[in-house]
């Protein structure tokens, strides 16, 4: 504006006064115009910076809220995970299962592998397909291979009343293994490998995919009676190292998974049905995956009660105490039967007694002795620390090999000898 006065003023003073009306009327026109245009570019200016600061104040409340929000929900996690003294928690249970297996005391068939040579298959049993005694951990086992049958030969018919028992590795397990990947337990009444008219079965997975595999069956000449699901999730207890299970009472049969109960169906068993089968399927056998290996089988049969037969009698010999092969660590298996001997102790207060280990010949008279006397002592270190029973109640020998109950020169003889003893005193 300063600008164009100075330029006004200059031209008045240069110009006649004719001259000076027009000349003042077209700078005026031009004044105004310039004076036009400076005030729109002002008021566009202002404009311009008062919608700049309306639009600042709006986004910057709208931040605002935005952080209330995101505080309000911090605070409302804050609040939901935190508990007031008034409030009441959820309790947490701890739920332990115990077993109600037992097992006989009187054994029918037992192979722990220890005669037969890796890469061999196993001369106490027979199968239609192939199999192998393999070394794990420095332990034999044999190998479950393919589509197969296992039958094991034994010498006598089971009873009514049995009892079966093996170690179970699994390797190679993965998302891959197949659903129709199965270990099936098979009681039949033929002693072949063809499936007979009379024969149920429980079907156990080792599929890691999917859980509540497997089923029970029974078929009764030649009609199905019964297919179940088992309908629980086992994959991560079938899955490496476990313990197989089975109980056997006249047509009821139960089977455990390690310390769980699976099945336990009344009346699976159909009449006549009295030949064990082990057979598996569905496995990946020829990648070297989906492998399967068992040891330490035994089938045992139940005889007379041990608590009336050490009360009555006064002696009690038992073969179902079993230890590691020349050791005198105990096997899991043999705790049911001290836990019954000693609720005698517990029941009778008075009653004293005298435990004494058996070997068989294998090995130096000396060393058998030594060992008979270690595992007699490790039965009553069980008693006295598990079970209580005062240490003065019992004293302990070993006898190792000199005093056989049958021939030495049989693998059935040897397991015969090999026994513990309680004598009442």
């Amino acid at each position: 504006m300063k600008t164009l006065q100075t330029i006004l003023v200059f031209c008045l003073l240069l110009c006649g006064s004719g001259a000076k009306a027009q000349l003042f009327k077209k700078l005026g026109e031009v004044a105004e115009k310039s004076a036009e245009r400076a005030i729109e570019r002002r008021v566009e200016k202002e404009t311009t910076k008062k919608t700049d600061q309306a639009l600042d104040s709006v986004f910057s409340k709208k931040k605002k809220k935005k952080k209330k929000r995101k505080n309000k929900k911090k605070k409302g996690k804050k609040d939901n995970n935190t508990t007031s003294d008034n409030e009441a928690t959820e309790p947490s249970y701890t739920i332990k299962r115990s077993s109600d297996f037992t097992p006989g005391n009187i054994v029918i068939f037992e192979d722990q592998f220890t005669k037969d040579n890796p890469g061999d298959f196993p001369a106490q049993w027979d199968t239609n397909g192939s199999g192998e005694i393999t070394m794990i951990n420095d332990q034999k086992w044999m190998r479950l291979s393919g589509k197969s049958k296992y039958i094991p030969m034994l010498k006598e018919t089971l009873p009514e009343n049995y009892t079966i028992e093996f170690d179970l590795f699994t390797n190679g397990l993965d998302k891959k293994t197949s659903s129709q990947a199965f270990l099936t337990l098979f009681i039949e009444d033929n002693t072949g490998f063809t499936r007979s008219k009379n024969w149920c079965m429980v079907e156990l997975s080792v599929c890691q995919f999917i859980g509540n595999q497997g089923v029970v069956e029974k078929v009764t000449n030649s009609k199905r009676q019964l297919r179940n699901q088992i309908g629980k999730d086992y994959r991560d207890a079938i899955k490496g190292k476990s313990h197989i299970s089975i109980a056997v009472n006249k047509t009821r049969m139960r089977v455990w998974l390690n310390e769980n109960k699976l099945i336990d169906v009344p009346r699976l068993i159909p009449e006549g049905a009295h030949n064990f089968k082990l057979a598996t399927r569905g496995l990946r056998d020829p990648d070297g995956l989906d492998e399967i290996y068992i040891t330490n089988f035994s089938m045992t049969k139940t005889g007379e009660d041990n608590r009336s037969k050490l009360l009555t009698e006064g002696r009690l010999t038992t073969n179902n105490i079993l230890f590691e092969s020349a050791s005198a660590t105990l096997k899991d298996t043999s705790f049911s039967t001290i836990r019954e001997i000693a609720s005698v102790l517990e029941q009778n207060p008075e009653v004293r007694i005298k435990i004494i280990g058996h070997t068989d010949s294998d090995g130096q008279k000396e060393s058998n002795r030594t060992l008979s006397r270690k595992r007699a002592e490790a039965v009553k270190k069980m008693m006295t620390t598990a079970y209580g029973i005062d240490t003065s109640r019992i004293s302990t020998d070993g006898m190792g090999d000199s005093d056989p109950v049958a021939s030495n020169d049989t693998k059935e003889g040897k397991a015969l000898n090999r026994r513990v003893e309680f004598v009442k005193l």
